[in-house]
């Protein structure tokens, strides 16, 4: 289906992308919010567990984004029948990718948390989680295949049916399986994984059923699972390998931020792991766009517009920009409130009210960097768009611990470099894309 670069298309596909990541991330804040009843400790090995988990869950969502964007150039250039090529070839990759993590997660948690992570008690919680969560690799990361397949056709009114379908699954999971309500066992941070993994599991089968009784899978020719053929990888490979390191990339910067915060105390960790929360709810509406912009740009360069790129993607960076400034009013004039949603300690609430007033700024820059960042991305020049955001995060990460290690800074000062980080990644994302030197390359 063609499709054009004004505001109403850009709206109709992103908002449905922003009200499944919605209700996706209201599993994030409610779960946070139960295990914060649970006590400090727990808080905070959510955090690091839950990204830990994220570092290497990025894999598989960097792949379905790169795929997302070979979808949309096909769905561009009106190739329904290739479409499916390419979807059966990420559902192999996505598999054997699941497979390998679940393994390697047992294996390697142990060690590389023990290394880092000062108290003991973190460490026990954060492997309690971690032992049951390794197992929703597989069916996340095939709900991530149908996410961009969707999203890569430019129908994303499923999205919403689906992460809502998810977050209901877990909510419920998580009253019951977290506190033992209802003669369910009291699992505490366990539970969280647990009711998660069902999640997937549900949303999988509304996916696959959805699917079949609308023709989906004939249409576009998916799950016919043809022989995996080489040359078809090395095409999508081009494209997602350099996605999945710069998520990978992305995620283990954001997993060693947070190793740096618990060096300065574990209030300071668990403040942040509410600020985490409530920071990824403000960033749904930009992420919602950021994946539009991929789909949108790789939709029209097949349509042969590629002079429509730059000025679709500044359409889409001022929406950004102009939603942030209104959903940062809330963390402006209620952070008191919202830090009392999760938490009922006084000391705990005092800690997160500087940190959710830093991330409004830090919102702004994001709305900038992520939408320049998702337009190189979506011209198919990956491997650029990892080469700067390596720069980024080096320059992150380096003044992250220089704040909190060399001069002592409090957690408010070592947030101020997210700020930093969005900005470095816009810049540099859009110098390239003026640059032109993208539109000569094909898929």
């Amino acid at each position: 289906m063609p499709v054009d670069t004004s505001y109403r298309t850009i709206w109709r596909i992103s908002y449905p992308i922003i009200l499944g990541l919605m209700a996706q991330n209201l599993m994030v804040v409610i779960d946070t919010a139960f295990l914060g009843r649970l006590g400090e400790v727990s808080l905070g090995a959510s955090a690091i567990g839950g990204i830990f988990y994220l570092c290497l869950v990025m894999l598989g969502a960097g792949f379905a984004v790169g795929v997302q964007i070979v979808i949309g150039r096909r769905n561009g250039e009106g190739q329904e029948q290739k479409i499916g090529a390419v979807f059966d070839h990420a559902i192999y990759f996505m598999m054997a990718l699941a497979i390998l993590l679940t393994v390697l997660l047992k294996q390697l948690a142990p060690l590389l948390l023990s290394i880092f992570l000062q108290s003991e008690a973190v460490l026990a919680e954060s492997l309690v989680f971690l032992s049951y969560r390794r197992f929703g690799f597989l069916f996340g990361f095939l709900v991530m295949t149908f996410n961009s397949f969707y999203t890569g056709i430019t129908r994303t009114r499923i999205l919403i049916v689906s992460t809502s379908l998810m977050a209901g699954v877990n909510i419920l999971l998580d009253y019951l399986l977290i506190f033992g309500n209802w003669g369910f066992p009291a699992m505490g941070i366990a539970g969280a994984a647990v009711a998660t993994n069902v999640a997937e599991v549900l949303t999988f089968l509304f996916f696959l059923l959805w699917s079949a009784k609308t023709h989906t899978l004939s249409r576009y020719r998916l799950l016919r699972f043809a022989r995996p053929r080489a040359r078809q990888y090395r095409m999508i490979s081009r494209v997602a390998v350099p996605v999945m390191f710069q998520y990978f990339l992305s995620f283990a910067a954001w997993f060693a931020f947070f190793l740096v915060i618990e060096q300065i105390s574990e209030t300071a960790l668990a403040a942040s792991n509410i600020t985490r929360s409530f920071y990824m709810l403000l960033m749904i509406p930009v992420w919602g766009l950021s994946s539009a912009t991929n789909t949108l740009v790789s939709n029209i360069i097949g349509q042969g517009q590629a002079g429509e790129v730059i000025p679709l993607v500044r359409k889409i960076m001022f929406t950004a920009l102009l939603i942030s400034l209104v959903v940062i009013q809330v963390n402006l004039f209620f952070p008191r409130e919202i830090a009392a949603f999760f938490t009922q300690e006084a000391h705990l609430i005092d800690a997160t009210v500087p940190l959710l007033r830093v991330t409004s700024l830090a919102l702004l820059a994001f709305s900038f960097g992520m939408i320049w960042f998702s337009g190189l991305s979506g011209t198919g020049k990956t491997l650029i768009a990892l080469g700067i955001e390596v720069l980024s995060i080096a320059f992150y990460l380096v003044t992250a611990y220089i704040l909190a290690v060399g001069f002592g800074g409090s957690a408010p000062v070592v947030w101020f470099v997210e700020v930093v980080y969005f900005s470095v990644l816009g810049l540099g994302s859009l110098a390239y894309l003026q640059s032109g030197k993208w539109r000569h390359f094909s898929l």
